[in-house]
């Protein structure tokens, strides 16, 4: 058995998956319009900025939480933008999954 070859079966399922043709035709959706686009990719560039604060033990402030959440609320008034960000999540639920089932499988836990 080649480890390559079976990497890129991994590939290929993920992309057959309903997770991933789900988010990408919605992410396909989201960047036909910019407005919503840049909304969007605003909300995640801070979330993941808050993320990152939060795991280099920096305290993140309040402030940021909040300009977080109230990005998320405005976000989430457009349905496509909503559907694409509940979408991005299933697909990165999937993928954490399938990064413990490796971990697992190489007696380290979860990679990530």
């Amino acid at each position: 058995m080649n480890v390559y070859d079976q990497a890129h079966g991994l590939a290929q399922a993920i992309r057959e998956s309903e997770e991933f043709k789900q988010y990408d035709a919605l992410k396909q959706r989201i960047d036909q319009n910019p407005e919503i686009a840049d909304a969007v990719h605003d909300f995640e560039a801070k979330q993941m900025e808050f993320q990152a604060k939060q795991m280099m033990g920096e305290t993140a402030a309040d402030g940021m939480q909040q300009q977080i959440q109230d990005l998320y609320q405005i976000v989430m008034k457009d349905p496509a933008a909503a559907a694409y960000l509940q979408a991005q999540m299933r697909f990165s639920l999937m993928m954490s999954d399938v990064y413990k089932i490796l971990g697992e499988a190489m007696g380290i836990g979860n990679p990530l």
